[in-house]
């Protein structure tokens, strides 16, 4: 059995202790980092007026719960260094010194001051930069929580904004398990806790390379691992149980494969296409698992999560964008839009039979999105340029415009209204057609960070005759993304296996092929052919 794993937080992307208190975890790849007493360094602070400093600290820059504090946050909590407001502003609690967690300004002071304590002034969780986590200490939590209550819950309540925010505090179930496993740990850069093979139950390779890179998709593996799922259904018939026990096995520290016949009844049940031990498709599978997690799962009122437009469910929240359409009419040039949920994008690749407009610029050397050209390689950027370029509907399939009244020839515009938290893009490689059914085996370079700004909705107006004139603004990073998995399929369509990368750390890479996974490096991964690619958001910082 296995403590509770309490992960970064879904919501605020903060690092929180990781509890592992279970003797049968193994030792390999862990750091012992803290005493059962909790951190030793906060003694050094408890000297003099320090429980006055601290409410007051939290009174002006934490919970701020007045107006006059408010403003008196909004105007005094600037990082001293770098002048900004964001990037997890932290408190140093031995001087009056403001800095940025995520730009380490905070930590560059700890270490010339040697100062050892901050505050998150978002949060108010104490961190300590000698354990290099975010501790807890039962006195300083007492104090957050007394002004906490007075200047934070009035407003909130009575406002009928938010809700009740309720700190973590330890079981006695849990406080028994700390006091027999004393050591703490930690994981490091080179620990493959989370990394765990998948059993072929029979054809069953599209099905495990889907479930790696779901229980390595960072804000799902939060979400299951923080126990956030409420279920109200049969627990063997709901699918959002079944990946919540999943998810533990994945992080219990188990090295042995794991035997997903649970999921497969599940599937086969929820999914009834594809039930049966033939060769299934990874991107129907991957559509069909979120389509079923949407069902099972709740929204914040409580009712089913059955409306993709207006959903609270996590994998709504994650996975779902806005895709744009534009139809224009060529007499009037009227515009008619409307904006359609997504799940992924289908890209369609050279050598099809749909025709393929090749958009890299020739020989010049210019590279978007990290992709060369000079090889003649058709790119991820390629496909996705083709994806948004305008299309002429011919006058085979003419509209009725609303402002001429009349049917009329037009064109029609995709464009990414809203991005998902995790972009998903599928390359069309098997063509099914009344003609022949076969594998495109093009080669599609595709990059470890990828910008989505030009094929935004907003950056329409920039194109020009389908081509994007590009800007750049190093300051937006709302559309940037990271590589963290890629689904690859090897042989024929009659005959073919599934096998995934997933990141486990910003630059290790790992090939799972069913119950074998082996070290792999980032060329490998570049150099794979690519069916599926999941991108993060950068601003996530799982870095």
């Amino acid at each position: 059995t296995v403590a509770p794993f309490w992960p970064t937080c879904v919501i605020c992307s903060r690092t929180r202790t990781v509890h592992f208190s279970s003797l049968k975890i193994r030792k390999t790849n862990v750091v012992s980092v803290m005493s059962p007493a909790g951190c030793p360094h906060v003694n050094g602070f408890k000297v003099d007026n320090w429980k006055q400093n601290l409410r007051v600290i939290y009174q002006c820059f934490v919970w701020s719960g007045s107006a006059e504090t408010r403003k008196r946050k909004a105007k005094s909590c600037i990082c001293h260094m770098c002048g900004a407001h964001l990037n997890r502003l932290h408190s140093c609690l031995s001087c009056v010194f403001f800095g940025c967690f995520t730009k380490k300004h905070i930590h560059e002071h700890a270490k010339n001051k040697r100062h050892n304590l901050a505050i998150d002034l978002l949060y108010g969780g104490i961190y300590c930069f000698v354990c290099q986590d975010y501790i807890y200490d039962k006195d300083m939590e007492q104090i957050a929580k007394e002004e906490q209550r007075k200047y934070f819950f009035p407003v909130v309540c009575m406002s009928g904004v938010g809700e009740k925010y309720s700190t973590w505090e330890p079981t006695k179930r849990e406080l028994e398990l700390l006091r027999h496993n004393p050591k703490r740990r930690k994981i490091t850069t080179n620990c493959t806790i989370g990394l765990r093979g998948l059993i072929n139950l029979g054809n069953t390779c599209f099905m495990n390379c889907i479930v790696q890179a779901l229980t390595h998709t960072p804000l799902l593996r939060d979400f299951f691992l923080s126990d956030r799922h409420k279920c109200e259904m049969q627990s063997n018939s709901c699918l959002v149980c079944e990946m919540s026990q999943l998810f533990q096995e994945f992080y219990s520290g188990h090295r042995s494969p794991h035997i997903p016949f649970r999921l497969l009844h599940l599937v086969w049940t929820h999914a009834r296409h594809l039930a049966g031990y033939e060769q299934q498709d990874a991107h129907e599978f991957l559509i069909a698992a979120l389509d079923v997690l949407h069902r099972h799962c709740k929204d914040d009122n409580g009712k089913k999560a059955n409306n993709p437009n207006n959903c609270n469910c996590i994998i709504d929240q994650i996975f779902t964008g806005g895709l744009q359409s534009d139809v224009t009419c060529q007499v009037c040039h009227g515009v008619s839009t409307t904006i359609d949920p997504f799940w992924d994008i289908s890209l369609d690749l050279p050598g099809s039979s749909t025709p393929f407009w090749p958009l890299s610029p020739g020989g010049d050397g210019s590279t978007l999105n990290g992709e060369s050209h000079l090889s003649g390689a058709t790119t991820l950027t390629d496909c996705l340029r083709r994806f948004t370029r305008p299309e002429h509907l011919g006058s085979s399939a003419k509209i009725k415009c609303s402002g001429c009244h009349s049917y009329q020839e037009s064109t029609k515009q995709l464009t990414m209204k809203k991005l998902p938290i995790v972009a998903c893009f599928h390359l069309k490689r098997f063509e099914h057609s009344a003609k022949l059914r076969r594998k495109i085996p093009t080669y599609v370079s595709f990059p470890l960070e990828l910008d989505m700004t030009p094929f935004m909705a907003s950056s329409k107006e920039s194109r020009m005759n389908g081509q994007y004139q590009q800007s750049v603004d190093v300051f937006n990073n709302d559309n940037k993304y990271s590589l963290f998995a890629v689904v690859n399929h090897q042989g024929t369509l009659e005959s073919g296996h599934y096998t995934t990368f997933i990141r486990q750390h910003k630059d290790q890479w790992f090939k799972c092929d069913d119950a074998v996974i082996t070290k792999a490096s980032i060329k490998d991964v570049l150099d794979s052919e690519g069916y599926l690619l999941f991108y993060h958001k950068q601003f996530l910082e799982y870095e």
